[in-house]
């Protein structure tokens, strides 16, 4: 009996996927329920399974095509599975060992794909010796034999010499999202960027006094995201319009407080969101957002994780970021971004001393929010992490 493999209901405004990599072809034996392929959709991948035991008797649509929900894209054979299990069989002359797949992320299929790249001759040195697309394009990068001594030139030399290379690899289908939304944000949006600095000695003392006692207690260390998010959270209780949402002429003030917290994976940008922040106490806020970052960058993200945040904290100074602009997250209408910690000299008191500072960044939609209100927001956040006591008070 014949078996339709369909692409299965993606969620909510998710129409169609593309097919990222198959990890079985056809005349392989499945088990129900086991893993044929994966899609990767606009925002998280999904894995189409097996209805049922058997045989995939074919494969209709391949890695890198886009498919629709309810599409047919595999055919198994039922019941082949119990058929081998029964028949009896003939022992082969020689065993021939089943050849192992290598385990690599979509994006690194997908670009191997375009540059005609095995995998099996690719070292993986992402976790458990996963491939990823940056061990795919050293891969593909040829060694360059040495040239041999150019002849005296009497005139000026040439501009360039030799071939130089390209590579023409299409955006996977999250990049081509993550584009759109940022433009689309930029042009719907009136955006601007108010900066301040923010002294951290008092944070960092603290986390030094305390991060032991803190672990031993809950499991978890003290980072800077959990002083951030609170002090963020009482910024946007007294500044509701940072909180907001435009909805045609309406504006819907949110009187909850669900943080996305960006994250860089290997596809892209994802701003997975942490629930009801403001209830959390700091190890839950700690716990939330390394569960949520930890399931991002292993593709564990369901949507229900990427939908419905009233406002995003972005940290680019885990990369050495000193200042940017961070781009509103729509249709949020605020974002705050965090930046590499450096120590300076400041004036404290008439005197100048060195202090480690950090220059923080709100982008915001001039639309519903003033410039007045945009710079007591940031002050507002600079205060309480200057004085760190009374943040701990509020919570």
């Amino acid at each position: 009996m014949s078996v339709e493999i369909k692409v299965p209901v993606l969620g909510e405004s998710i129409v169609e996927g593309t097919i990222a990599s198959w990890h079985k072809q056809v005349g392989d034996v499945v088990q129900a329920g086991e893993v044929l392929a994966e899609l990767e959709t606009d925002k998280v991948n999904v894995e189409v399974t097996a209805s049922a035991s058997g045989t995939v008797a074919a494969i209709l649509r391949q890695a890198g095509e886009s498919v629709s929900v309810g599409e047919v894209i595999a055919h198994l054979t039922a019941g082949a599975v119990a058929a081998a299990v029964t028949a009896p069989a003939t022992p082969p002359a020689a065993s021939t060992p089943a050849v192992a797949q290598p385990v690599a992320t979509p994006v690194a299929r997908n670009v191997a794909s375009e540059a005609g790249v095995d995998l099996s001759t690719v070292s993986g040195s992402g976790p458990q010796g996963r491939i990823t697309k940056d061990d795919v394009i050293k891969a593909t990068a040829k060694p360059v034999a040495p040239a041999a001594p150019a002849p005296a030139q009497p005139a000026a030399a040439p501009l360039a010499s030799g071939p130089r290379r390209e590579e023409r690899v299409r955006m996977t289908r999250r990049r081509q999202t993550i584009a759109q939304r940022l433009v689309q944000a930029q042009q719907t949006a009136a955006m601007l960027t108010t900066f301040n600095e923010v002294d951290l000695s008092r944070v960092i003392d603290i986390r030094k006094r305390k991060k032991d006692l803190f672990k031993e207690q809950n499991g978890i260390g003290l980072g800077f995201m959990s002083f951030f998010t609170k002090a963020t959270i009482s910024a946007l209780r007294q500044y509701p319009a940072v909180n907001a949402e435009i909805q045609d002429i309406d504006i819907v003030y949110k009187h909850y407080y669900d943080i996305g917290i960006a994250v860089s994976t290997e596809e892209g940008l994802v701003v997975p969101v942490l629930r009801d922040a403001d209830a959390l106490s700091f190890a839950g806020i700690e716990k939330g957002i390394e569960s949520l970052a930890k399931r991002a960058r292993d593709n564990k993200l369901s949507l229900s994780d990427l939908q419905g945040g009233t406002f995003t904290i972005t940290n680019g100074g885990v990369f050495g970021s000193l200042m940017s602009t961070p781009i509103l997250n729509a249709p949020q209408v605020g974002i705050l971004g965090m930046h590499k910690i450096q120590e300076r000299p400041v004036v404290v008191n008439g005197q100048i001393v060195v202090r480690p500072m950090m220059y923080i960044a709100l982008s915001y939609d001039h639309r519903i929010i003033d410039g007045s209100t945009a710079v007591r927001f940031l002050v507002h956040i600079k205060d309480l992490l200057e004085d760190p006591d009374s943040l701990l008070l509020e919570s």
